[in-house]
């Protein structure tokens, strides 16, 4: 499947952004790709590993394309739509990448539409902790799910252009409210990313633990923590703040299950313990069957 966008412009040049431009420079080299970003290092890196053409202010890099994709944090979503407005053609099509949704809508919908753009909300379930324009890889979007959150003033056609796009990096799309997007990805991306920088966070600071000792003695499961948790702290920062209250909602549950626990734990209730780690590890299995993540031992890394 092919897109119709033969120019397309990035604004924000970190993971999803080079992974963007690796995947259509592989699968469609004809494509013009333009990438910004504010920060005046990442824009010298990301030109000197030819990963666009790179402009040096935000007009010149939107000039002529008939698709935007915002690439920033979602705490930077709002400043960088006040900067791009007036530099939006009539009839021009803006997605985003971003994790949280119901926020970025309401800071960006009315004024792209203000500028006449079509505005369709995106998020690629696409990621690793690393971060740059370095991180990015081709097949990064290959058989993930790419959420779509249009609401009753997205342009349908637009929309369907946006999904096409998705689909010719390689991704699966899904169509869901803004506000059910949100509460699902607290609970399969957020509330994961809190508990892990917790986790890491808890360990580093045991007195009777020296840190030495994280570091040489760390099994499978602390890694994986650690390797979640060195993702962009600003990134995630947004994120919590962007998407309070399904965090809090799903964060009171999690606490509710975490008191189970310990209430088992205390009172010694080993048939309690088996029933729930049987009913969560089956979950797992069905995230392998999807194909979302290898069954490989180790997770491919031996």
């Amino acid at each position: 499947m092919m897109t119709e966008f033969r120019k397309i412009s990035i604004v924000g040049l970190g993971l999803i952004a080079s992974s963007i431009c690796r995947t259509i420079k592989k699968k469609d080299p004809g494509i013009q790709l333009v990438g910004y970003d504010k920060d005046k290092e990442v824009r010298k890196r990301a030109k000197k590993i030819g990963l666009c053409e790179i402009e040096e202010n935000i007009e010149n890099a939107v000039s002529g394309s008939k698709l935007i994709i915002l690439c920033v944090p979602v705490g930077q979503m709002q400043a960088v739509i006040q900067k791009l407005k007036k530099f939006i053609k009539p009839g021009t099509t803006i997605t985003d990448v971003g994790s949280v949704k119901l926020s970025v809508i309401e800071e960006l919908e009315f004024d792209i539409e203000e500028a006449k753009g079509k505005f369709v909300p995106s998020h690629p379930i696409a990621g690793t902790e690393r971060s740059g324009p370095d991180a990015g890889y081709a097949g990064l979007f290959e058989g993930r799910w790419c959420i779509l959150t249009p609401t009753k003033k997205t342009n349908k056609k637009a929309l369907k252009s946006v999904e096409i796009f998705w689909n010719f990096l390689g991704m699966q799309t899904k169509i869901m409210t803004p506000e059910h997007h949100d509460l699902v990805l607290a609970v399969t991306s957020h509330a994961p990313h809190l508990i892990a920088y917790t986790m890491v966070g808890v360990v580093d600071d045991l007195e009777a633990v020296t840190k030495s000792e994280i570091i040489n003695y760390s099994a499978a499961g602390f890694r994986d923590f650690t390797r979640i948790a060195a993702s962009d702290p600003v990134m995630w920062r947004d994120i919590f703040l962007n998407n309070q209250d399904a965090h809090l909602e799903v964060l009171g549950r999690f606490t509710e299950e975490l008191f189970s626990l310990q209430r088992a734990i205390r009172k010694k209730d080993g048939e309690y313990l088996l029933k729930y780690f049987e009913r969560t590890r089956s979950i797992r299995k069905g995230i392998v069957a999807a194909g979302q993540d290898t069954g490989i031992p180790n997770f491919g890394r031996d």
